[in-house]
C-alpha cells in the first residue's frame, strides 16, 4: 500500500499538497479526481463496477494516462500534471477516443488505423435533413444549411460518397440542436465542455444522426479573426459527420477527427481532407471516380460570407456552478425518481443519475434547470417527484405546487396546487412512488399518505392512512421509488430498505447504505452531518478512518488514495 502511495503521489504530480493551504488542495483533489472520471468518460478506463473486485496495477494507471497524452500530443509524462489537466478542460467531441473493453482498447492502441469505427453504410448514396436549429445563433437557417452543405462535401470530395438534403425525418443524417438531456446517453453540459456528437452507422433510428450542444455560440469565421467569441460550427460539423460515416478519433494532429476543437478551418469551398482522413474514408468506401462527380448534378449553395459575430446572451452563464462531487456522498437526498428506467437523486439544484446498468452516468452533478427548465429559477430543492404509470408525463413536487412535464418541456399550465390532486391545501408532498403492486400512485407528506389514481386523476376515498403500512422504515422519508428489478426502495439520510414486489416488510432489518451501494462512495469517505462515528475528522467533515479489508471497487481505492495524500 505505501508503494502505491507513493507511486500515485508522483503519477499525479501535485506538490501544492504538502506546502499549499487548504484551499488549495481541495481544487487540487478536484482536478485529480475529474481527471480520473475523465480518463473513464473518454475510454482510456474501464467503467467503474461496483460488482467488480478489480483493483487496477500501477502500470495501467500509467499507461492510462501516457496514452491520453500521446493521443492528445502533450508529453507523455505519465502525471496528471498542468498540461494535461488542460487537455482535458478543453472543448472536445462527446464520443470516447477508444470504445469497447479494456482488451480492445489494447488492441487498438497498438495496431495502425486510419482512425476506423467498425460500423459503416452499405451504401455511398446518402441523405440528410436538418430537424432543428439553434436559437441562440445570429446565422441563418440558410446560412447553416450551407455550412452543413460544404460539411458533407468534405468527404464527398475524397471518397465515393454523395449527399443530398432531402425535407423529412427519414433521411439517413439527421442534424439536431439541443440542450443537456436529449434522450441519448451523451447530454451536453452548456457552453464549453462537450460541442457536439455523432452515432455511428448502422440499422438503428439514431444511427448516423448528429447532435450540436445549443448552448454553445456557433458562428461562421473562417479565418479566425474573432478568436473566444464562439464557436466555428463549419470545423466541429465536418468532424462529427466523420463520425457519422463510421470515423473514430484519431491522434493525428492534422486530422480533422482529432477529438479536440482546433479552431476554424478556413473557406468551406477550399478545404481539403488531411490525408489521415482522406484515406480512412476511402478505406471504407473506396476512392472517387474523377472523372465523374455524381453530385454534381447538385447544385452548390453560394459560399457562406461572414455574418457579424455574435456576442454571448447576456444572461447566458460562462461557468456553471455546481455542487462538489463528493456531496453524492453526504446523506440525504431531496428527491428519488425513476425516469425513463434510470433513477435520478436530486440534491439541492443539482441530481446524479443511475444508468439501469447501474453505473452512475458522472461523478459529477448536473443542473437540474439544463435539463428541466419550466421549473422556477429560484427553486430551493425538489421536494418529490415521479413519472406518471398511465402516460409517461414526468412530475415534480416543490412546496405546496406540483410541475407536470412532457420530456424535458414543462406543459401549459403550470404550475398547480397540489389541492389540485384533491390533496388538503397546503399539502406538501415529500415522497412519491409508482407501487409496482397495484400501478397505483402514493404521494407522501411526514407520517402519511393518500393513494392516488392517475387514470381518473384523483386521491382515492379512504385517505390519508398512517405510513406504518410499510413496516421496518423511518418516519419522513426522504423519497421512495421503484427500480427496474420490480421491487420498491424507501431512502432516508445515508440509507435505504428494500421492499420486494408487493411485500410491505422489508426484506432485511438492517438497513443499506446509499453512497456505497449506488454512489460510488466508500464507507471511508462517507460524509454525515452528524459526524463519522470512528476515525478522526478532517478540515472538510470527512472520516478519514483506517483502510481494512479489501477494497472493492478501483475507482473509489483512488478516490480514497487521494484523500490519504491530501492529509
Amino acid at each position: 500500500m505505501l508503494l502505491l502511495l507513493i507511486f500515485l503521489a508522483s503519477l499525479w504530480h501535485i506538490p501544492q499538497i504538502q506546502t499549499g493551504p487548504s484551499r488549495v488542495l481541495r481544487s487540487s483533489s478536484q482536478d485529480m479526481i475529474k481527471g480520473l472520471e475523465w480518463l473513464i468518460r473518454y475510454g482510456y478506463l474501464p467503467q467503474p463496477d461496483p460488482r467488480a473486485a478489480n483493483l487496477q496495477t500501477e502500470e495501467e494507471l500509467s499507461v492510462a494516462v501516457k496514452t491520453m497524452q500521446r493521443f492528445a500530443g502533450v508529453p507523455a509524462t505519465g502525471k496528471m500534471d498542468r498540461e494535461t489537466l488542460k487537455m482535458m478542460n478543453r472543448p472536445r467531441c462527446s464520443l470516447p477516443d477508444f470504445i469497447g473493453t479494456s482488451e480492445l482498447m489494447r488492441r487498438r492502441r497498438r495496431k495502425r488505423r486510419y482512425a476506423l469505427s467498425d460500423s459503416s453504410w452499405k451504401k455511398t448514396e446518402l441523405t440528410w435533413h436538418i430537424r432543428s436549429f439553434p436559437r441562440s445563433s445570429q446565422l441563418s437557417h440558410n446560412h447553416i444549411r450551407n455550412l452543413i452543405f460544404y460539411a458533407f462535401r468534405a468527404w464527398s470530395n475524397s471518397s465515393a460518397l454523395t449527399f443530398k438534403e432531402v425535407n423529412t425525418q427519414q433521411a439517413d443524417i439527421v442534424v439536431d440542436f439541443a440542450t443537456s438531456y436529449h434522450d441519448d446517453t451523451y447530454p451536453f453540459d452548456g457552453p464549453g465542455g462537450t460541442l457536439a456528437h455523432a452515432f455511428f452507422p448502422g440499422e438503428h433510428p439514431i444511427s448516423g444522426d448528429t447532435h450540436f450542444d445549443n448552448e454553445e455560440t456557433w458562428i461562421y469565421d473562417p479565418q479566425n479573426e474573432s478568436p473566444g467569441r464562439g464557436t466555428d460550427l463549419f470545423a466541429v460539423a465536418v468532424h462529427e459527420f466523420g463520425h457519422a460515416l463510421g470515423l473514430a478519433h484519431s491522434s493525428v494532429k492534422e486530422s480533422i477527427m482529432m477529438p479536440y476543437y482546433q479552431g476554424p478551418v478556413g473557406l468551406p469551398h477550399l478545404y481539403q481532407l488531411s490525408i489521415d482522413d482522406a484515406m480512412g474514408i476511402q478505406q471504407i468506401y473506396g476512392r472517387r471516380h474523377h472523372s465523374s462527380y455524381p453530385d454534381q448534378d447538385i447544385p452548390a449553395p453560394p459560399v457562406p460570407t461572414a455574418p457579424p459575430i455574435p456576442d454571448l446572451p447576456p444572461d447566458k452563464p460562462r461557468e456553471k456552478p455546481s455542487l462538489p462531487a463528493f456531496e453524492r456522498c453526504k446523506a440525504g437526498f431531496d428527491a428519488i425518481a425513476n425516469i425513463r428506467g434510470e433513477v435520478f437523486f436530486f440534491k439541492a439544484r443539482h441530481f446524479w443519475r443511475i444508468q439501469p446498468s447501474q453505473n452512475l452516468v458522472s461523478m459529477e452533478p448536473a443542473q437540474t434547470l439544463r435539463f428541466w427548465n419550466g421549473l422556477p429559477p429560484d427553486f430551493k430543492a425538489i421536494d418529490a417527484a415521479y413519472e406518471r404509470a398511465n402516460d409517461s408525463q414526468i412530475v415534480f413536487f416543490i412546496g405546496p405546487y406540483y410541475w407536470v412535464f412532457s420530456d424535458t418541456r414543462v406543459n401549459p399550465g403550470y404550475p398547480r396546487p397540489t389541492s389540485d390532486l384533491g390533496l388538503p391545501p397546503g399539502t406538501v408532498v415529500g415522497a412519491v412512488f409508482v407501487w409496482p403492486h397495484n400501478g397505483k400512485t402514493y404521494l407522501l407528506e411526514k407520517d402519511r399518505y393518500w393513494r392516488y389514481d392517475d387514470q381518473p386523476g384523483r386521491v382515492e376515498p379512504g385517505y390519508p392512512k398512517p405510513v406504518t403500512l410499510w413496516k421496518g422504515v423511518p418516519s419522513e422519508l426522504d423519497d421512495v421509488t421503484h427500480w427496474n428489478d420490480g421491487h420498491t426502495y424507501f431512502f432516508k439520510d445515508t440509507h435505504y430498505w428494500r421492499f420486494k414486489g408487493g411485500d410491505v416488510g422489508a426484506d432485511s432489518a438492517d438497513p443499506r447504505s446509499i453512497p456505497r451501494d449506488l454512489m460510488f462512495c466508500s464507507d471511508l469517505t462517507t460524509i454525515s452531518p452528524r459526524g463519522p462515528k470512528t476515525g478522526r475528522k478532517g478540515e472538510d467533515g470527512l472520516c478519514l478512518c483506517a483502510a481494512s479489508g479489501r477494497i472493492k471497487n478501483s475507482f473509489l481505492a483512488w478516490i480514497l488514495i487521494l484523500l490519504w495524500m491530501i492529509c
